[in-house]
């Protein structure tokens, strides 16, 4: 039971910090499931963390279409690449050894670890505009979305958003609105993969969404409070920190 409660914690911690950072709570459920030793493999621990992506894609994206922030023509245009892109990489993580996924996802994390040391998030380092963008490349760019939600249990907005702003002339806000809400089906469509793969750990998943869903609500109210860039830099050292942990652990050092 206490186990139960402190996922709970964490997942409130997550959604709360992740709210206010910008980015997705896989990036931080992986590590902390497969470094804690709640799960035997990664890809378990990804399996139980794109389940929670459900959640947080969701709960956003309400809020995002509430203020009108989702280009849902665009979005619906992505879906078809992103569900693709979701299916392979569930697929391919069943298939690749469980330490080389651990590494694979150990330098995955740097690309934001780094960005956030900057004082950043992932997607303020790409604000060049381009008018327009044609419906194979809108479909490419959900595929490879897709694909890194699917192998490495994250929401897939790290590649999506900038991708969307370089390729398809967004701006941040809405990339990042129209983002989350092509992720929601690709993120349950991955679930389903490692569900049935007996990657999920329904009981690890559930005290998780549930604080997380809340963090989530918490994080914009605190977010005014606090200064931001020494929050991504602060939570950037923790990040390296489960990168270099999962490298370690895939190549049998740790």
């Amino acid at each position: 039971m206490g186990t139960y409660f402190l996922l709970f914690g964490a997942g409130l911690g997550i959604g709360t910090v992740a709210s206010m950072i910008g980015v997705g709570g896989g990036v931080f459920m992986v590590p902390l499931l497969a470094l804690s030793g709640l799960v035997a493999t990664t890809q378990e621990a990804v399996g139980t963390s794109i389940a929670g992506v459900i959640f947080t894609s969701l709960s956003s994206s309400i809020a995002y279409f509430r203020r009108r922030g989702i280009n849902v023509g665009l979005g619906l245009a992505i879906m078809p690449g992103a569900l693709g892109g979701a299916l392979l990489g569930a697929w391919a993580s069943g298939r690749i050894t469980s330490g080389w996924l651990a590494v694979a996802f150990g330098g995955f994390l740097l690309y934001p670890a780094v960005v956030m040391l900057m004082g950043k998030q992932p997607k303020e380092l790409f604000r060049r505009e381009r008018d327009g963008g044609h419906p194979i490349l809108a479909t490419l760019v959900g595929f490879v979305a897709g694909f890194v939600s699917g192998l490495f249990g994250l929401g897939g907005g790290t590649v999506m958003v900038p991708a969307l702003i370089l390729t398809l002339g967004l701006d941040i806000r809405q990339a990042a609105a129209t983002s989350l809400f092509v992720m929601i089906p690709s993120a349950a469509l991955a679930t389903s993969q490692h569900a049935l793969a007996g990657n999920t750990h329904w009981e690890l998943a559930l005290p998780l969404i549930g604080g997380i869903v809340i963090g989530a609500q918490l994080g914009p109210a605190l977010g005014g409070r606090l200064p931001r860039e020494r929050l991504r830099q602060l939570f950037a050292l923790v990040l390296l920190y489960a990168a270099v942990n999962m490298v370690l652990k895939g190549l049998g050092l740790r």
